[in-house]
């Protein structure tokens, strides 16, 4: 043991030697290059001189990295996320300053915009060295992983904790967003996704599942998490009661929704044992939060969800090689979005102004920030994760969901996942890695685009209401702006003629689900009642070629004067068809909530195309009923039990995630496989058994 030990001792002075030596090297390497920084007093000094000057330099900047930096970022806990990103390159330049100043005789000099560079650049080369010696010595990786888990076995054992008498297999739930089974399928077997195809090789298996009516993030991760979406009847929707507008994106609507969930289940979530919470809307009961928008929008230390960017941040080198990325990936988003302009490409949607920044965060700075984050709680070994990868549904929108840039972003994604991978098969505990989304993407020309008119013109000129001559553009609800607000202290608003109450009515886009309400009618109007007011605002919409049906107080209407009664067994059923198995069951349940629109409008959808018309700008949509946005994926070691047949809405999939929970604690093989196969004597492959989709 003793041997051990020193042998370890050794290896780590081994390793602080030659990063010093690297970083002494680089030193002298940017003093020969930048005229603005040099490491001797005068023209007479020897080369042992100035080489020793940089080694004190050196030494002395990573001594105060490691002792100063996280005083810094601790003591800037109250600045913006983004704003610490950038104040990273200036504190690290001014502690290079600092270093320098500590050279002998004076030898250290530079200018202050040289020193943010020449620290940048020694932060990520000194950060490398030590990733490639760690990586290359395994030994003393593997040691430091079980000194981790040892630790958090003692800690356990005192708490009386999770895993206290023993460590049972983890949980790690990795949440695709946007990505639809139909794409997943598709990736994989073009070896776009080469991780998620071994999976699929060695012992995953892969089923869909039909969201809500309201497919989009907030319901069906609210469900997910919490057990319930009751009442969530779009992206966006207006509440009489209040006067306001809630908004899944926006951290106070989040908490609020939150909120309301736990109180319908009287549950704190999906992750209240030993878990954790990375970049998604909810917390799902998680002490661990990282980039939790429901929480972003406290004030001061109490909001932990922005722990993950100070503890990402907290190294400089995580800060140079995501801001380099980050750039890059604005470039290569004005390039991609020329390119499409050059070759003419339709649909086509509007992508300058703050897009490009808002897509390198999302694909970027909040990938990195997440990926981190659960690398963390797998070396510590936490029960159950739960992150969301937002950058495949960020870039879908703007680029559609089959193009060529998404395909980039879909392979990017899967290196992340073989990054996990790797780190859980060295983790304190096993890790069952279980991938799904929230929802999938539907293709097709904005309703804007194709009818030269937003739904909102539209309703108006029913109403009998002035229109603007010019068509304006309705603001698109994609996530990541959220996150890009709420990272800047941001909050995030609707337009205030939206939501202002009066005589007209308010009109909310969702993809491609709309919401009409009529503030001046208390309750929930009725058909009668909006007839009265407005004669032809039903027939206006119902006959609109754009419009595939609206759901009015219990009564789906269609075109052509269709009409049918919810309450009438067939009569949806029969109406709906074109929309898929399930549509009219899901318009009925959206249809018992006490915060659904007075009408509820669902656009139309070619069933030989797959495509739909958002009413928001969005070539790659969903929200509503039509295509691949209600079919996202569930994919799953074998190990656990199978899910069932036909998983319909968010909260069949959370009870399915609350029983492989459940599971790990159990045997290591399922107990029981519901597949008919199973009753009938069928043979099930074994837990470690290659098994293919169980869809082909």
């Amino acid at each position: 043991m003793l041997r051990g030990r020193w042998r370890a001792t050794g290896g780590a002075l081994l390793r602080l030697t030659v990063v010093w030596a690297v970083s002494t090297l680089t030193m002298l390497v940017l003093a020969g290059v930048l005229p603005d920084f040099r490491l001797q007093s005068g023209d007479d000094d020897s080369i042992t001189q100035i080489g020793l000057a940089a080694a004190w330099g050196a030494g002395a900047f990573g001594l105060l990295g490691a002792l100063v930096w996280p005083l810094l970022v601790r003591a800037l806990l109250l600045v913006p996320a983004l704003v610490l990103g950038l104040l990273v390159f200036f504190l690290n330049g001014s502690l290079l300053l600092l270093a320098l100043r500590l050279v002998p005789d004076g030898r250290g000099e530079a200018a202050p915009e040289t020193a943010v560079v020449v620290a940048a650049v020694m932060s990520a080369v000194a950060s490398a060295t030590s990733t490639a010696l760690a990586v290359r010595d395994d030994e003393a990786y593997r040691r430091r992983l079980y000194r981790l888990a040892d630790r958090r076995r003692r800690g356990q054992r005192r708490a009386g904790g999770p895993g206290a008498t023993r460590t049972a297999p983890g949980m790690l739930f990795l949440q695709l967003d946007g990505v639809g089974y139909e794409v997943l399928r598709a990736a994989a077997a073009d070896g776009l996704m080469p991780t998620v195809a071994g999976w699929l090789d060695h012992g995953h298996r892969l089923t869909s599942w039909r969201t809500d009516w309201s497919s989009q993030t907030g319901a069906s991760q609210l469900g997910i998490l919490h057990g319930s979406n009751f009442d969530v009847p779009a992206f966006r929707w207006y509440e009489k009661e209040t006067g306001e507008v809630m908004v899944c994106n926006r951290p106070t609507s989040a908490a609020e929704l939150q909120s309301r969930a736990i109180g319908r289940t009287r549950d704190g979530g999906l992750l209240t044992l030993d878990g954790a919470s990375r970049g998604n809307l909810f917390s799902g009961g998680a002490d661990q939060l990282a980039l939790v928008l429901s929480v972003s929008a406290r004030r001061g230390r109490a909001n932990r969800s922005r722990a993950g960017y100070f503890a990402y941040f907290r190294d400089p080198a995580n800060a140079v090689r995501t801001a380099l990325s980050f750039v890059a990936e604005v470039c290569r988003e004005i390039g991609q979005s020329v390119r499409a302009r050059l070759r003419g490409d339709l649909p086509r949607v509007a992508r300058a102004g703050l897009y490009p920044l808002i897509r390198a965060f999302a694909t970027v700075v909040e990938r990195d920030v997440v990926v981190a984050a659960v690398i963390g709680d797998m070396l510590a070994g936490r029960a159950a994760v739960y992150a969301d990868l937002v950058a495949y549904d960020e870039v879908a929108h703007h680029s559609g969901p089959a193009g060529r840039d998404t395909r980039q972003v879909l392979a990017r994604l899967d290196r992340s996942l073989a990054l996990l991978s790797r780190v859980a098969e060295h983790a304190p505990r096993t890790y069952r890695i279980v991938l799904l989304s929230d929802h999938g993407q539907s293709p097709g020309e904005t309703f804007l685009g194709k009818y030269g008119l937003t739904l909102k013109d539209l309703v108006r000129a029913g109403c009998g209401l002035p229109v603007s001559r010019r068509a304006g553009r309705t603001h698109s609800g994609a996530e990541a702006r959220a996150a890009v607000l709420a990272a800047l202290h941001r909050p995030v608003e609707e337009e205030e003629e939206e939501a202002r109450p009066g005589p007209d009515p308010v009109v909310l886009p969702s993809g491609n689900l709309g919401l009409i309400s009529f503030p001046a009618m208390a309750g929930r109007a009725t058909r009668e009642r909006i007839e009265r007011a407005h004669p032809a605002l039903l027939t206006t919409l119902a006959s609109h070629p754009g419009i595939g049906f609206l759901l009015v107080d219990g009564e789906v209407l269609g075109p052509g004067g269709a009409v049918a009664r919810l309450e009438v067994p067939g009569e949806a059923e029969e109406l709906l068809a074109p929309f898929g198995p399930g549509a009219a069951e899901a318009v009925r349940r959206s249809d018992a909530f006490p915060h659904v629109a007075d009408i509820m409008v669902n656009s139309a959808y070619d069933p030989a195309t797959g495509e739909v018309h958002a009413f928001e700008e969005q070539i790659g949509s969903h929200g509503g009923l039509g295509g691949e946005q209600g079919r996202p994926f569930l994919m799953w070691p074998a190990v656990l039990s199978d899910p069932g047949p036909d998983l319909v809405g968010a909260e069949a999939v959370h009870e399915v995630l609350r029983r492989w929970l459940r599971e790990a604690d159990g045997p290591q093989v399922p107990l029981q496989d519901p597949r008919p196969e199973a009753a009938t004597g069928g043979s099930l492959p074994s837990a470690g058994a290659p098994v293919q989709d169980e869809n082909h």
